[in-house]
């Protein structure tokens, strides 16, 4: 039981944390020169949102390529009650929906540079997994 703790411990560890802030994420993105990760998820109730983030996100291989390359952001909209958001931070969420995902797709995942600006989209679950998901972000160019 102590080597299973201290195997998950390693893993949770290893998790970049998501931040929950537009105008922080572009502030940190400027200042290290990395781009912005901006995902779209309904965390408590769309299965491809919750694979993605157990199957990408989650995995090994995608915290270490997106360290020092991306500030992860996170506009969650989940439904049930006890998982709801503040006020302040639904808006900001509806704010960004507005912005970045008007016609209300989850998940969706958009890649800005740090003034906002868009570089790549990707709707639903990417293809390949994690593996292919870091191959099409290495592939852009800001």
């Amino acid at each position: 039981m102590n080597i299973l703790f201290l195997v998950l411990a390693q893993v949770v560890f290893n998790l970049l944390p998501w931040g929950n802030n537009f105008e922080q994420a572009k502030k940190e993105a400027a200042d290290s020169h990395r781009l912005i990760l901006l995902n779209f998820s309904g965390s408590d109730w769309c299965a491809p949102c919750k694979r993605m983030k157990s199957e990408i996100f989650e995995q090994e291989n995608f915290n270490q390529y997106a360290e020092g390359k991306l500030v992860l952001l996170s506009a969650d909209f989940p439904r049930l009650k006890k998982n709801a958001l503040e006020k302040a931070q639904n808006t900001h969420n509806e704010a960004l929906a507005e912005r970045y995902n008007p016609m209300g797709k989850f998940p969706l995942t958009v890649l800005l540079d740090s003034t906002g600006q868009v570089l790549k989209t990707w709707e639903g679950y990417p293809k390949g997994g994690s593996a292919g998901f870091i191959r099409d972000l290495s592939e852009i160019k800001p």
